[in-house]
């Protein structure tokens, strides 16, 4: 069993910056990929940003990519989101999730351990 905590939401302008994180406990070590994905009222959950553990290849959602960069520290098991530049529609509660398996990192239903999220509200 893994364990995900996310961290590091709250209210910003739009334009400003917030750096998500998401520590990992348990069992993580035949972890493939940990992914970002988040969910605004009354929308579907979307794909943001993942990264895969043997290469550090990244992905991103079109609408951050050049805005967000995920990244992580091994050392201190922690997963982050660095979002720059942040817009009204950015708005939601964000969860890191993270895949065993290889493959469809951006297909949330594929993860294996989920967090219980962070809200994120960018006003404009």
């Amino acid at each position: 069993q893994a364990h995900l905590v996310e961290s590091g939401g709250g209210l910003v302008q739009a334009g400003g910056s917030l750096r998500l994180s998401c520590a990992t406990s348990g069992r993580t070590r035949s972890t493939y990929a940990m992914g970002w994905f988040r969910q605004g009222s009354g929308l579907e959950r979307e794909f943001v940003a993942a990264i895969t553990w043997n290469d550090n290849a990244t992905d991103y959602a079109g609408s951050v990519k050049g805005r967000f960069t995920i990244s992580r520290d091994n050392a201190k098991n922690t997963v982050y989101l660095q979002m720059n530049n942040l817009k009204p529609e950015d708005t939601g509660v964000y969860y890191c999730a993270l895949k065993r398996f290889e493959g469809m990192i951006r297909i949330g239903t594929v993860y294996n351990y989920w967090g219980r999220g962070t809200q994120v509200t960018v006003s404009s």
